[in-house]
């Protein structure tokens, strides 16, 4: 059983950054893909970036491009969402997730895709 744990979440004004962080339990190195998704009060759970086994490949939702990036870094076993640019609709609730995959390419974007969940950190952006 893969454990996840999201740390960096907290109170931003518009306009601001925050880096968010997500520590796996164990290697996850070209095993598993790996994504964020985020849920607002009264939304569901949606896709905002998700990424390969080997960080190769990469996708983000229209409304976070070119204001979030995701990463991985396999020898530390940890994912990470650099946001910048923050807006009120950004507020949510941010839960890291992983899948095991047989090939690097894979990329599931789908909440139903994804085995292993965090408990989520709370973003919260002042306007």
């Amino acid at each position: 059983q893969v454990q996840l744990v999201e740390s960096g979440g907290g109170l931003v004004e518009a306009g601001g950054s925050l880096r968010l962080s997500c520590a796996a339990s164990e290697r996850i190195y070209r095993s598993y893909a790996m994504g964020w998704f985020r849920q607002a009060p009264g939304k569901e759970r949606e896709v905002v970036a998700a990424i390969s086994g080997s960080g190769s490949m990469t996708y983000y939702v229209d409304s976070v491009k070119d204001r979030f990036t995701i990463s991985r870094d396999n020898a530390k076993n940890t994912m990470y969402l650099q946001m910048n640019g923050l807006k009120p609709e950004d507020m949510a609730v941010y839960y890291c997730a992983a899948v095991g995959t047989d090939d690097d390419w894979e990329l599931p974007i789908r909440k139903t895709d994804y085995d292993y969940w965090g408990q989520g950190t709370q973003v919260t952006v002042s306007s």
